[in-house]
């Protein structure tokens, strides 16, 4: 693992999303339900109108989502992102650099799916990058989550907690043995930024400007535009000088 040489602040991640407009079987338009198990997120919507709809054991919400709305949320929160217009549009920040490419997202499959890591890896993985058929697995992988996700609705809104926190647990053994690469990228990403942070304090008090004579700065295009991924199409960003790839939803 590479450590950052200079990180977005704080080593959040960032990208663009497209909202998928493809009609799913309750009508919506929208992207695949999954929830993060370590990092929260935020939308900054940019263009379009559209919702994203949250499930966590307090109940269901809708948040409209229009330009100039930011929402966010902590792991734990199953999350649906919803195309209301057809354009909707969002600038996706999520804590933690490339955590969530890593593994730190979970869709909502039925319960038999999450209870078998190999079928689970089989349904979540897409036939390559581009294509119609990588586009038609994309739609089957969402459709297959929002089966999952509407058992864990219904029953919330029931007032049943009981699938709710039988998924959290499903999510947490699938993510267990990804945990000791995600704890290398979070120290190697937002630690080491809060750490520099803590230097740069600590010689401030001293009134010593050492640090300041490495000002610089640095600029990042899209390095893959419009790529399958749970809400949309997205364009993904790797930060000059780190192997992590800086990737959203």
């Amino acid at each position: 693992m590479t450590t950052l040489h200079n990180p977005l602040p704080g080593a959040i991640g960032v990208s663009h999303i497209t909202a998928y407009d493809w009609p799913a079987p309750d009508g919506a338009c929208g992207g695949s339900p999954h929830m993060h198990l370590a990092c929260t997120e935020a939308y900054v919507v940019t263009a379009g109108e559209g919702a994203v709809q949250t499930l966590t054991p307090t109940g269901y919400t809708e948040t409209p989502l229009h330009p100039g709305v930011i929402a966010w949320f902590t792991p734990g929160t199953i999350h649906r992102m919803i195309n209301g217009d057809g354009n909707l549009h969002v600038t996706v920040l999520m804590q933690n650099s490339g955590l969530p490419e890593a593994g730190d997202a979970v869709f909502t499959f039925p319960p038999h799916i999450l209870a078998d890591p190999d079928r689970y890896a089989r349904a979540a993985a897409l036939p390559g990058k581009e294509g119609p058929a990588v586009e038609q697995a994309a739609r089957t992988r969402r459709d297959l989550a929002l089966e999952g996700y509407e058992a864990l609705r219904t029953a919330t809104r029931a007032g049943d907690p009981a699938p709710l926190h039988a998924f959290h647990r499903a999510a947490a053994r699938l993510a267990a043995p990804k945990v000791a690469e995600w704890r290398t990228r979070w120290q190697d990403g937002a630690l080491a930024a809060a750490r520099r942070t803590e230097d740069h304090l600590a010689a401030l008090a001293e009134a010593d400007p050492t640090h300041l004579a490495e000002a610089r700065i640095t600029t990042s295009t899209p390095t893959r535009a419009a790529g399958y991924g749970m809400c949309g199409r997205r364009q993904e960003y790797e930060i000059p000088g780190t192997t992590l790839p800086y990737y959203g939803e």
